[in-house]
């Protein structure tokens, strides 16, 4: 190649002129990769940004609001059981599925998603792996960026791809292992649910750490909305990730949890969902032993 510096050493030149390619994998997955037959041709990486708040009003806009059931998501009312209303006293509390949040985070994970397999197709590679994704915050204006990358690989003596590239968040040994047991994988799945809680009395008076007449409860005690904001919420995620495997395996389940408290019994509870979507190719086979890469005799 005439663009390599001349006052490199024959080895680097020759690696030069031979292309060059970037790897977001560790030693041991990329040698793990190699046995395989998956050739890494690239890091890629997709971006998204997202307005949070003028995503949120847009939305509500298309029948999205919260104070409504119009967008047929979860909704539940509770109800006072003691018989009076005050200006202090909350008589009325609700746990609603935020569609517009779950819209908003799904939109922004997907354009990042297709942006970074558009680069895999651009180096015409026929799968990513070892997919890392986040979220981040930008500002405090409700901007979240989110940012995946991975390392799209070709299979060695296999014709050019007619197909989007598949995807796993597997590399190395684990996806060796899934090979091994006759799966191979078709896409990374992901999906969010978000549930807002309104407490009423009794959830107030219980998250306070207060017992006694306006809790209906003395000692211990469930939180009945609580529980049931959280419960419903794991299984709208289910739910989600089950539609999108179409039938195939989810492999490597990841099932994590945030809240966010707004005032005294109030609550935000978000629950996101991540595996490998796999199907089954044949039975199980062991795979050759790896060859050693280095020897020390």
């Amino acid at each position: 190649m005439s663009d390599v510096p001349s006052d490199l050493p024959e080895a680097a030149q020759r690696r030069f002129s031979e292309g060059s390619f970037s790897s977001g994998l560790s030693v041991s997955d990329f040698a793990a990769c190699l046995d395989m037959g998956l050739e890494p041709v690239g890091l890629v990486q997709g971006f998204c940004a997202m307005q949070w708040g003028a995503f949120t009003m847009s939305s509500m806009g298309r029948g999205l609001n919260p104070y409504s059931n119009s967008s047929g998501g979860y909704v539940q009312n509770y109800q006072c059981p003691h018989g009076m209303v005050s200006a202090e006293h909350r008589s009325w509390g609700q746990n609603y599925q935020q569609g517009w949040v779950e819209e908003a985070w799904r939109t922004g994970f997907n354009n990042a998603y297709s942006r970074m397999m558009e680069e895999a197709e651009a180096l015409g590679a026929h799968g990513v792996v070892g997919v890392v994704d986040s979220e981040n915050p930008l500002s405090d204006t409700g901007v979240v960026e989110f940012h995946l990358r991975g390392t799209a690989v070709k299979l060695s003596d296999a014709p050019a791809p007619t197909q989007t590239p598949w995807s796993t968040f597997l590399a190395g040994q684990r996806l060796a292992k899934i090979i091994e047991a006759g799966y191979v994988p078709v896409s990374i799945v992901t999906a969010v649910a978000s549930m807002r809680v309104w407490s009423y009395c009794v959830t107030e008076y219980l998250m306070s750490g207060n017992g006694g007449l306006w809790s209906n409860a003395s000692g211990t005690a469930e939180i009945g909305q609580i529980v049931d904001a959280q419960s419903s919420v794991r299984d709208l995620v289910r739910s989600r990730v089950r539609a999108a495997l179409h039938g195939d395996t989810l492999h490597g389940a990841d099932l994590q949890m945030s809240v966010r408290e707004f005032a005294a019994g109030d609550f935000e509870f978000q629950s996101r969902l991540s595996g490998n979507r796999v199907r089954r190719f044949k039975d199980f086979d062991p795979l050759p032993v790896p060859r050693p890469t280095v020897r020390l005799s």
